[in-house]
């Protein structure tokens, strides 16, 4: 049971750090087409994509909601930990991409 979680504590951070890196990259490939800056574009589009890339990873908002509720009605405290730890390993992918993101186009954090 721990290695699935541990499988997924990974999965989740490499699915929004994926999601956040495609995203910007193919909006900044959208920017050029349509003769716009496609750096600038990259970094403001992976700041708007950093919510969306945590509610991809952690697979929809419904799930986490019922397991939040799980676990502070019938006192689940070990699945309300486990939903928390896959929300914050997703948020560790977000910063990766960004960071990933700034270095490439020496834009802000």
């Amino acid at each position: 049971m721990e290695e699935r979680f541990y499988a997924a504590l990974i999965t989740c951070f490499f699915i929004s750090f994926g999601v956040l890196i495609g995203g910007s990259i193919f909006g900044s490939l959208s920017a050029y087409l349509t003769g716009e800056p496609p750096i600038s574009e990259m970094m403001s589009s992976a700041q708007r994509l950093r919510i969306w890339a945590i509610v991809a990873a952690i697979g929809g908002t419904f799930d986490a909601i019922s397991t939040f509720e799980r676990g502070i009605f019938e006192s689940s405290t070990i699945d309300l930990f486990k939903q928390i730890m896959l929300i914050v390993s997703a948020m560790g992918g977000v910063k990766a991409g960004i960071l990933i993101i700034s270095w490439v186009t020496q834009g802000e954090l």
